[in-house]
């Protein structure tokens, strides 16, 4: 079925397609087209349930009114929350949200943005995968707006929004000392990108500080592209070999394959064997024992990027702004050593 075009308006409001075009664009009053004739145009392009083609837009305006949004994951619980909050906010603005996950693969993270970029999105939301420092930077050059999220490349100047990742796992492995766990280790993943060197730097510094002598054999890192059924296999081996007492584990999947893999040895979580995780799920909520992790203000960090990009698009903003924010221990029944009867609902 053909769309509806300015020409089909323009023929059913006895006027020209470019005083069509004039008023569905907002430049009525500066093109002195009346109120009477407006009024018009705008009943019969409702009627008529009008759709502007975004990519003929772009070409005559330089605006698609969209903007580019790449993550690791979209299945991840923590990118699909703020992936969610983006599209609300952009929608307060009118525009519209492309997304797509890279995996943490760099070939994939390209492909994408070439994608994004035949679509001539307007601006760029990214979760960098490594050495996408040239693609961002590329970007800058042809002053596309970009917002990296969850964490930034030192190397490039641009805009971010991300927690502090340092101070959260500081904290996290803190509270399991505090708790009374002796040998604590930690679960991270293969990446050197500067959000897990940081969350592995604070919770060796949470060691050192309590006076926990720090063990290279308490660290295990795992990569992305594992399956489920690898993942928890090692995790197996690691907590069979290591005879650690509580574990932190560096991201949500990492700790919901930690759950699975505690449980399928018999162990009790809490008593046997203390657990955090960085980020939260609906499942740690809902698990018994519920599960405490470190959690990110998602609601903040999908305002905060939209906020930037907002700036950046009418040329509100002039330098990079890094924007740190706090995250918060949810404190849950993981940590406890001894088993406490949970109440009734």
């Amino acid at each position: 079925m053909k769309g509806i075009s300015i020409k089909d308006i323009a023929r059913q409001a006895g006027v020209s397609p470019t005083t069509v075009s004039f008023v569905l664009n907002g430049k009525a009053k500066e093109k002195r087209i009346s109120d009477q004739v407006s009024k018009k145009i705008l009943k019969i392009a409702n009627k008529l349930k009008y759709k502007p083609n975004q990519l003929a837009r772009g070409l005559r305006t330089g605006k698609t009114k969209t903007l580019g949004l790449i993550v690791e994951d979209i299945a991840n619980n923590f990118f699909a929350n703020v992936a969610k909050v983006v599209e609300d906010e952009a929608d307060k603005h009118g525009y519209k949200v492309l997304y797509g996950s890279t995996e943490d693969n760099s070939d994939k993270a390209r492909g994408l943005l070439e994608v994004l970029k035949y679509r001539q999105v307007d601006g760029y939301i990214i979760t960098p995968a490594k050495n996408m420092e040239k693609e961002i930077e590329l970007l800058k050059m042809v002053r596309k707006p970009v917002v990296l999220m969850d964490r930034y490349l030192p190397n490039v100047d641009s805009h971010y929004v991300v927690v502090d990742n340092f101070q959260g796992a500081f904290a996290a492995t803190s509270h399991l000392v505090e708790q009374g766990y002796k040998k604590i280790g930690i679960i991270t993943t293969t990446s050197d990108q500067v959000q897990m060197k940081q969350r592995l730097d604070g919770f060796v510094a949470a060691l050192k500080k309590h006076g926990i002598p720090f063990n290279k054999n308490v660290v295990k890192r795992l990569p992305f592209e594992m399956d489920r059924a690898a993942h928890t296999q090692e995790i197996i081996r690691y907590l069979r070999t290591t005879k650690v007492d509580a574990v932190f584990f560096a991201t949500n999947y990492l700790g919901i394959y930690g759950i699975e893999s505690i449980r399928s040895m018999g162990l009790r979580i809490g008593p046997d064997v203390g657990m955090v995780s960085f980020d939260d799920h609906d499942l740690f909520r809902l698990h018994s024992p519920s599960i405490t992790c470190v959690s990110q203000p998602i609601e903040e960090i999908g305002r905060q990027i939209v906020n930037l990009l907002m700036k950046e698009l009418n040329h509100a903003s002039s330098t990079s702004q890094h924007l740190v924010l706090s995250p918060t221990l949810e404190v849950r029944q993981s940590t406890q050593k001894t088993v406490q009867a949970e109440l009734p609902a």
